[in-house]
């Protein structure tokens, strides 16, 4: 069985030029935990998902890093919950978004996909056809799709 054939042709995507607002606002809209974010030409750029809004929202300690003739401190958070939640809205994107993304070609075996899935250890991968997004397939498709003529 090939991507193509279990995929999910119906992506919700972002633009590389939206802010983290436009994400938060989809993925409450249509219940989901991520999405890939794309180009003018529809090619896939960056992938966003909750994880990483999850990393920006959690309070960063201070960081001290002690070199041989040095140390450094990295200053954490100073903001509240709430004010860190608030300026993250109107971040770009890309700022935040995983610009290494793992995708699949439309014509990908499903063993493939679902060791991909398992070993990136990734809920969704995106599927391209000559570099242009075309669908998406979540560990869900796989799972339906490789046990629904064994039930």
């Amino acid at each position: 069985m090939k991507a193509h054939e279990i995929m999910i042709q119906q992506v919700y995507k972002i633009k590389e030029t939206d802010t983290v607002r436009t994400f938060i606002e989809k993925c409450i809209t249509y219940r989901i935990s991520g999405m890939p974010v794309v180009n003018e030409r529809n090619e896939i750029v960056a992938y966003l998902s909750d994880g990483d809004i999850m990393r920006c929202l959690g309070k960063h300690e201070d960081l001290i890093v002690d070199f041989y003739f040095h140390t450094v401190l990295l200053k954490g958070d100073d903001d509240e919950f709430e004010e860190r939640a608030r300026k993250l809205l109107d971040l770009h994107v890309m700022s935040i978004a995983k610009k290494k993304v793992i995708t699949v070609q439309w014509d990908e075996e499903i063993e493939k996909i679902a060791a991909i899935l398992g070993k990136k250890r990734i809920k969704k991968v995106p599927v391209e056809r000559n570099g242009v997004l075309v669908g998406i397939i979540s560990r869900g498709d796989v799972i339906r799709h490789a046990f629904k003529a064994l039930l």
